[in-house]
């Protein structure tokens, strides 16, 4: 069946339905699932699961209890990860958040849980909670752990880590399982938070335990000795046949989501026992974690008859015809419409609404035909609805959000007659954007700022172009919300989703992240211009600093296409001593004025992220010297080094390892002031095992060779092998970024050629000093600089060089892959002289 375009635009966006996360293909549930489905109708229990980090989770455990017990499981991540490093590109900071936020989501959407937040910030590796609450605004965070537990009202809680762990383990890890514990006590405390009570109510868990382990012990046969009698074991290895998955596969399928991490693992089978240790609570009588706990229907008031309906409804399920429950289903359907309003009524009935509908497989999508609009742009949806199923189904009302209008219907959906069509929707003037809402305003470290109190917790910025509407099953009145989506076809892929997004009219971005002055003259400074909607003119200019100057002061632009770029090039000319300071673009449109750069995040494993930043960048006018201009980059891990080095007038060349190119041969190589070698190179490139000898005979013949931090674990040739001499990695880091640096060689040409390093270079570092130091080297070996966190031993590994031949080894765990595309004048002085090592009696 075809219906005509002439239906009002407003039915168009209710047409959505999904039985997965926004802009994923849609999950098509075979019967087995729909029964797995059904039977968690059942169980009203839940279950907070708590780290600091994205994959930090124990996904085993959170599978089991989701998919064996069907309880409602969520975890409660403190942190985005934004501190970490990442394997898959070159993003870090607020860009990894986002990218290891939707690989945490991918894994809920593999192992059934739920996925939860706080505002804490990732800002490294901490070597205490001391520190860690600190930076994180401890209360606030506790504020944030009270509300998620208030929201989801968990009758358990399981901490990942021990809070007695201080100083032995992630200063991140051993805090969260201190503010567990606090807000375990704060949550039924109605004097505690209470702005939170106008959204929430007090509550109180039953118990709360940590997820331990042999590894918290040191050895397994420690733990075996171990008093075992205030512990649960569970039995997590469990098989579940009706989906053909034990639990520990689905949850190695579910580590495996945090790929930037590099933490793909592989299935398991068989028995697996996990052990939870009693906190706080009272003490479970068997070995079960919800002993004692109510999780049935009989919770809530009133609400045993439809516990019983259910139980019926679960054992006349018919696997080859699932829609002959769906009479059942409305059934139950209406008994929970009918209790008092409460938590389990909500969660239940969202529940079974996915269950009624899969039962039926009605299929109902609004995509748009472009992936985003501005607010007062209209857009083009294509709409199909189908019901899949003799169930009878009428198209009663739509109601398109959020302009609030609705229309009247009536039209059938008969079984397996396809309803399709098109029409546009014009988005209000006031449509709110959908970038992340965590990154919508400043933020300082340790902590994101989220004034909006039902924000908070969120794993995404809700998206509020969407339809609501009402079907008629059965006779039966039934409502539906779905998203509006961005859906396109790819000659390899497939049909591809994408999220839909809401953006500015216009986009300004600055290529480089930092700029650097060595002198008085101008640098031309690019500012691409891109529109977001059709027809967009306005005017330009690039706020700068007081004592800079721009010319010329204002540009004005014309973009005619949506999506069309333009560069507008200002000369920015820097003031006649040291200073530095930070240039923003903005463009004006009328009255109003943006300054916003849009960035897409696009890789395979989760969904397209389109994410506004304010464009901004450093600007630096520095003294620095260089000896060389040449250098060969082998990329590790990911990182912007190369375009800072370009920044400060370095020929950079990034050569690949796994090219066709034989890049890397000492003819070419000697070409070359200096090879540096990216972040975790030796953990990530396979082909450097066969390159080493080549890179370590260039450094014999005259070369520069400076190495970067690599992980003591994972190394793709023995460590033995990545220096001519004795180096040996440990895990040593100075966590604290203005940790005092002392020179052990002060003579040493590295601290004074070309540029004199003083104190003032190690001013303004970001997150960190530095990791995975040299714990042990051959006599060969020069350490240059010592530092250390406080209370701690000196860290004298942190830089190091060693004559090997002709040429120079460097080995160097400082975090410049942070400091220089942040712009640290110091940083980019002792990189340059590191370059220039060897070069001070040459011509």
């Amino acid at each position: 069946m075809k219906i005509s375009c002439k239906i009002p635009a407003l039915i168009l966006g209710a047409l959505l339905f999904c039985l997965s996360g926004f802009a994923q293909k849609p999950e098509r549930w075979n019967s087995a699932t729909i029964y797995h489905h059904i039977k968690k109708l059942s169980v009203l229990g839940s279950a907070l699961y708590l780290g600091a980090h994205p994959d930090d989770e124990n996904t085993r455990l959170i599978s089991y209890l989701g998919n064996e017990r069907y309880m409602n499981t969520a975890y409660l991540s403190l942190t985005r990860g934004d501190g970490g490093q990442n394997l898959t590109g070159t993003e870090i900071a607020e860009l990894l958040g986002v990218i290891r936020t939707q690989e945490l989501l991918a894994a809920r959407r593999t192992d059934g849980g739920t996925q939860m937040f706080t505002r804490a910030n990732d800002f490294g590796f901490s070597k205490n909670p001391d520190e860690t609450l600190r930076i994180w605004n401890r209360n606030e965070v506790l504020s944030d752990v009270v509300w998620a537990i208030r929201k989801w009202q968990p009758d358990v809680i399981i901490n990942r880590f021990d809070a007695n762990s201080a100083g032995r383990t992630h200063g991140h890890h051993t805090a969260s399982a201190m503010l567990s514990l606090e807000a375990y006590e704060q949550a039924a405390n109605k004097n505690a938070f209470p702005e939170q009570l106008q959204f929430v109510e007090p509550w109180q868990p039953h118990r709360i335990f940590f997820n331990t382990s042999w590894w918290f012990y040191g050895s397994r046969e420690n733990f075996e000795k171990a008093d075992k009698s205030n512990m649960v074991s569970l039995d997590a290895g469990v098989y579940y046949p009706i989906l053909g998955k034990s639990n520990n596969e689905i949850a190695a399928e579910s580590r495996s989501m945090h790929k930037s991490q590099g933490f793909g693992s592989m299935s398991e089978r068989g028995s697996q026992l996990e052990y939870l240790q009693l906190l706080r609570g009272d003490s479970p009588k068997n070995n079960d974690p919800f002993d004692g706990i109510n999780t049935t229907w009989s919770r809530v008031k009133g609400g045993a008859p439809t516990g019983d309906a259910l139980k019926r409804l679960e054992a006349d399920f018919r696997l080859e015809n699932p829609a002959a429950s769906v009479p059942a289903l409305m059934q139950a359907y209406a008994m929970m419409g009918g209790l008092p309003d409460g938590y389990w009524k909500r969660v239940k009935m969202a529940e079974i609404r996915d269950v009624i509908a899969a039962c039926m497989g009605l299929f109902a999508e609004a995509s748009a035909t472009v992936h985003s609009a501005t607010p007062g742009e209209a857009v083009s949806l294509n709409l199909e609805i189908i019901n899949r199923s003799d169930i009878p189904c009428l198209l009663d009302a739509v109601r398109f959000v959020p302009t609030g209008q609705d229309t009247t219907m009536n039209v059938e959906l008969p079984n397996n007659q396809k309803a399709s069509w098109m029409t546009a929707v014009s988005l209000p003037q006031d449509m709110p954007l959908t970038n992340a809402y965590w990154l919508n305003k400043k933020w300082e470290t340790g902590m994101y700022t989220v004034e909006d109190q039902t924000l908070r917790g969120l794993p995404e910025t809700p998206r509020t172009f969407k339809v609501m509407f009402s079907l008629r099953i059965n006779g039966q009145p039934f409502m539906l919300d779905k998203e509006v989506v961005y859906k396109y076809g790819d000659n390899v892929k497939g049909e591809v989703y994408q999220p839909f997004e809401v953006t500015p009219p216009v986009f300004v971005s600055l290529p480089e992240t930092a700029y650097l002055f060595t002198n008085n003259a101008p640098l031309p400074v690019k500012v691409v211009v891109k529109s977001g909607a059709p027809n967009v003119r306005g005017t330009l200019t690039l706020c700068h600093p007081e004592g800079w100057r721009i010319d010329p002061e204002q540009q004005d632009f014309s973009l005619n296409l949506k999506g069309e770029e333009k560069a507008i090039t200002f000369n920015l000319y820097p003031p006649d001593t040291a200073a530095l300071g930070l240039i923003s673009p903005l463009a004006k449109i009328g009255g109003a004025a943006y300054s916003k750069s849009v960035t897409t995040i696009g890789y395979d494993h989760i969904p397209t992220q389109t994410i506004l930043l304010d464009a901004e960048a450093k600007a630096a006018r520095i003294d620095l010297k260089k000896a060389g201009s040449r250098v060969a980059y082998i990329m590790g891990a990911g990182d912007k080094i190369p375009e800072s080095l370009r920044q400060t007038g370095y020929t950079v060349d990034v050569l690949d390892p796994d090219g066709h190119r034989d890049d890397i041969n000492v003819q070419n190589l000697l070409g070359y002031d200096a090879v540096v070698i990216g972040v975790r190179a030796y953990n990530t490139v396979e082909r450097l095992q066969f390159d080493q000898p080549k890179l370590m005979e260039y450094v014999k013949e005259g070369g520069t060779l400076i190495v970067q931090y690599n992980t003591n674990g994972d190394l793709v040739l023995p460590m033995e092998e990545m220096a001519p001499y004795k180096l040996h990695l440990s895990r040593d880091r100075v966590t604290v970024e203005d940790a005092e640096v002392r020179f052990l060689a002060p003579d040493h040409e590295l601290l004074n050629y070309p540029n004199k390093i003083t104190e003032k270079d190690f001013e303004g570092w970001m997150q960190e000093r530095g990791l995975y130091f040299a714990d042990e080297w051959g006599d060969e070996f020069t350490p240059v600089l010592s530092c250390n966190d406080p209370g701690e031993p000196p860290c004298n590994g942190g830089l190091l060089v060693a004559n090997y031949g002709k040429g120079h080894y460097i080995y160097t765990g400082y975090s410049w892959f942070r400091e220089l595309p942040a712009g640290v004048p110091g940083a980019f002085r002792i990189f340059a002289n590191m370059i220039s090592i060897g070069k001070k009696d040459k011509p």
